[in-house]
């Protein structure tokens, strides 16, 4: 019975769905002031008051949509987002391969590449605000920052990790150059290159957020910047569930893209102990 019910390949979705459930339930359960009175306040209310309660934040993006009022707000940071995060990918793709196939340049900028990733970037969000004015411009740059050092060094390391016995086999029968970028340096980084872009998805949500919060007049950080004003934590924890949402569905879109463009490498076979 146990065999049937337990996680595997088939009922995987309905696990991870009932885990949501689950979470949602808690929450109502441990922020209800019926449920679980002054269980850790001496004031039940004051659970929901810091924690929200889910009906409440649930009933906040349905009016959202609903009414259409976060559409515009929600588009905003959708293509701050993209921006970031395809202009992010293609510079830390270009610099990547370029320092990773000249050791000389990469010897001379190695302490500036270095400099640059330890600071943290965030600050850097009111000089672009001063730069590119609090239009979506100054968001973009701060996600193409967080971005860019993420895949930068994934493809610095990916094509650093192409087999010396490889690369004189392709040269033995005679690759160019051109070729070699092609046919060993790009698949070999490939799979480097999309473990960091599930994590630049989120990073790219972060500088459009924190930009907005810094100065803007739309965006769902907006949203979220005006309910933390007023002291509303369910429109802040709405605001949060929808930017999570979207952050999942473009990481599922990448997903997407690595089945298709590395349909060459085998499967560990994790998934299939499951």
């Amino acid at each position: 019975m146990w065999k049937t019910l337990r996680p595997n390949r088939a009922n995987l979705a309905i696990w991870q769905w009932l885990l949501l459930v689950l979470c949602f339930v808690l929450w109502y359960v441990l922020t209800s002031p019926t449920l679980l009175p002054a269980f850790y306040f001496d004031d039940p209310n004051k659970a929901a008051f810091f924690f929200g309660e889910p009906q409440k934040v649930l009933q906040r993006i349905w009016e959202w949509f609903t009414s259409g009022e976060i559409y515009l707000h929600l588009w905003i940071t959708l293509v701050e987002t993209v921006l970031a995060f395809t202009l992010g990918t293609a510079l830390g793709l270009g610099v990547g391969l370029w320092l990773a196939l000249s050791p000389l340049a990469s010897a001379l900028f190695d302490p500036y590449i270095k400099a640059a990733n330890s600071m943290p970037r965030v600050i850097l969000a009111p000089i672009f605000g001063v730069w590119f004015g609090l239009g979506i411009w100054s968001k973009v740059a701060l996600g193409v920052t967080l971005v860019f050092f993420i895949v930068f060094f994934n493809v610095y390391q990916g094509v650093k990790e192409v087999s010396p016995v490889v690369l004189a086999n392709a040269r033995m029968l005679g690759a160019n150059r051109k070729q070699l970028l092609r046919f060993v340096y790009l698949p070999s980084a490939m799979s480097w290159v999309f473990s960091s872009l599930h994590t630049s998805v989120g990073l790219a949500f972060v500088g459009s957020v924190v930009g907005e919060y810094l100065g803007s007049a739309r965006g769902v950080g907006y949203l979220i910047l005006q309910a933390e004003g007023t002291f509303d934590i369910n429109t802040v924890f709405a605001g949060i569930l929808v930017l999570t949402a979207f952050a999942l569905i473009l990481d599922a879109i990448v997903g997407i893209g690595e089945r298709r463009l590395m349909k060459w490498q085998p499967k560990t076979g994790e998934t299939e102990k499951l």
